[in-house]
């Protein structure tokens, strides 16, 4: 009788987990900005030719980027600050002043413009901490001092031209008069303050930013520096809403005025994009400005309808779309094709 010679069997061994590379990790990051950019980059080519549509289109890129600041002061840290216009207003009649009275170059009248955007901006978010104010009491106080700015541009006729408004000289020599270049420049921007957002979201700041935004209680609790970061976040979007009121007043038409910066004009219009695109999301600034461009266009002959519909979108989305309505919409079909 023979022995069989039984051999264990062995299993081969599960291979390691996949992980992804840093560098393809942070490819994967920064690609929704580059194919954002690549598709808003062909605009000219299609409407080059069309001097109205490319003004319309260049402040729609403003826009963008007066949302993606709005989107790290509210979007990321539940910071209503209904003073949108007035901080960019800051930027666009300090800078306007600094360059064409004072005599500073405009780039770094831009830049100190820019710093007192940051600074108001810091100190508004240091009250709300300090007073532990909650969404709807930082509305109102942000509300105050949009009225207020809104006094002063009137008030000060000397600097600021009143309700005539002021005309900018300088920037009158460079590119950001020329209708397709501006174009550029103001996209450029708009990559820019991505770039900033997306960074932002990959560090520990804005672990920081959702913990904040989701609940300030439990972020406290965790170790959260409520005070510190949530006046990081109204500095750094108030500085990045200077700037771009500062490069919008520069630019194009050269003439700013009370209307250029007013909360209707300004606030209600960004919060709509915000709204519609999705609070928190890297894109949706983008989106929304983008979309309601296209509307405001497509409304011009009936002016009477934008404040019902801004004011429609904004009633929706405190109603039943926290997040906003893109993200909304795309969870839904998300919903269904799992069905």
């Amino acid at each position: 009788m023979t022995a069989v010679d039984e051999t264990p069997t062995t299993e081969s061994p599960m291979p390691p987990p996949t992980r992804s590379s840093p560098s393809s990790s942070i490819v994967l990051a920064y690609a929704p900005i580059l194919v954002a950019a690549a598709l808003l980059a062909l605009v000219p080519l299609r409407y080059g030719d069309t001097g109205s549509t490319m003004t319309v289109a260049t402040e729609g890129m403003a826009f963008a980027a007066y949302a993606i600041a709005f989107n790290i002061i509210f979007g990321s840290t539940g910071q209503l600050f209904l003073c949108v216009g007035a901080l960019a207003g800051t930027g666009g009649f300090a800078s306007a002043i600094l360059a064409d009275r004072a005599g500073l170059p405009m780039l770094g009248a831009m830049v100190v413009a820019s710093l007192c955007s940051a600074f108001l901006g810091g100190i508004l978010s240091w009250v709300s901490v300090r007073r532990a104010l909650d969404t709807i009491f930082i509305g109102i106080v942000t509300l105050a001092f949009s009225l207020s700015f809104q006094n002063l541009i009137l008030g000060q006729r000397e600097w600021t031209g009143g309700e005539t408004g002021i005309f900018v000289e300088a920037g009158k020599d460079t590119i950001l008069h020329d209708r397709n270049p501006s174009y550029y420049v103001f996209l450029g921007l708009v990559v820019v303050y991505l770039t900033i957002f997306r960074a932002l979201q990959r560090s520990r700041t804005g672990w920081a930013f959702r913990a904040l935004r989701d609940d300030q209680l439990a972020a406290e609790l965790s170790g959260v520096d409520v005070a510190r970061y949530r006046v990081l976040a109204g500095t750094v979007g108030s500085a990045m809403l200077g700037f771009a009121g500062a490069l919008f007043a520069h630019s194009g038409r050269g003439f700013i005025g009370p209307s250029t910066f007013s909360f209707g004009d300004v606030d209600v219009r960004v919060l709509v994009m915000l709204v519609f695109g999705g609070l928190g999301s890297l894109l949706g600034p983008v989106i929304g400005a983008v979309s309601l461009t296209v509307l405001d266009e497509v409304l011009i002959d009936y002016a009477q309808l934008r404040p019902i519909f801004y004011g429609s979108v904004i009633i929706v989305f405190f109603l039943g779309f926290r997040r906003g309505v893109v993200p909304a919409v795309t969870d839904l079909f998300r919903r269904r094709r799992r069905r």
